[in-house]
């Protein structure tokens, strides 16, 4: 297989079995803390191979991976290209060209194949991290925001979003201003109903390549097809899957997925000493 060709899974379970074959992966059994020493260890590892850790202190039923975008060779070797510049004409020639997103049913989607509705304490579940001792709080910062149809004129959003959640099932949600989120939100901040949506965590690679380009709001306007673009950068669709609990979309090769509402005009500080 030539180093060009599509090589990993279009999941993080199957991207994560890849990078252990190509000896790509660091791995770990012993337990880590999500309180300083996550984000301590990554630092320490700033541009080197992603890590997985297998035993997550208060989070019997979690794994944590980290830099899985860290170093660019792995990067580019993920998703076939043969250097930076042959990674920089095909990210180029996505935007151009998404390839939309397939439905697929509720009972085939991996990220319902456990559902949730009552014991809604967020941090219990998902893995709230703190980086630095200044921090008073844990605070979650690898959900993807997913809005798909009506509230993004027909198109789909996938972007990072910092979250805190200090009230269990009531979290705050960062969206910088200018951003789709920002957007979105903007436009229905008077409406009487609030905005569903989902938060999408362990999603296929292509969608936090997507989700982690920052400021491409600058040149894909509302109602462009992001989950689309990520769909040409892994080179196959990206599956979607109707929510159970709100009239949204999620992404359906999720590890986790949150489905809720974003109230715009409910403002809140989120944390306690801010």
């Amino acid at each position: 297989m030539s180093k060009a060709e599509k090589v990993i899974p279009t999941d993080l379970r199957g991207t994560i079995d890849w990078l252990r074959e190509q000896g790509d992966l660091i791995e770990t059994d012993k337990e880590v803390d999500p309180d300083l020493e996550i984000t301590g260890l990554q630092k320490i590892m700033d541009g080197g191979c992603p890590m997985l850790f297998n035993n997550v202190k208060g989070k019997p039923h979690a794994r944590a991976v980290t830099n899985l975008f860290s170093d660019i060779k792995v990067i580019e070797k993920m998703f076939g290209w043969e250097n930076s510049l042959d990674r920089v004409k095909k990210v180029g020639y996505a935007l151009d060209h998404p390839i939309p997103p397939v439905e697929i049913p509720q009972d085939e989607a991996p990220c319902q194949e456990h559902v949730i509705t009552d014991e809604l304490d967020v941090n219990k579940w998902i893995t709230a991290i703190r980086h630095t001792a200044l921090e008073s709080e844990l605070t979650i910062g690898s959900g993807i925001s997913c809005v798909i149809g009506d509230y993004f004129d027909g198109g789909s959003h996938i972007g990072y979003n910092r979250m805190n959640f200090r009230w269990g099932n009531v979290g705050t949600f960062q969206i910088s201003p200018g951003s789709h989120m920002w957007q979105v939100m903007t436009e229905h901040y008077r409406d009487d109903e609030p905005i569903p949506l989902t938060m999408c965590f362990g999603v296929p690679p292509s969608c936090t390549f997507l989700a982690g380009a920052g400021f491409d709001y600058a040149m894909l306007p509302k109602g462009c097809d992001e989950v689309g673009i990520a769909g040409a950068v892994q080179g196959s669709a990206i599956k979607i899957v109707k929510c159970q609990t709100v009239d949204a979309w999620a992404i359906a090769e999720s590890e986790y997925v949150l489905e809720g509402y974003l109230h715009p005009r409910d403002k809140r500080y989120e944390t306690k000493e801010s």
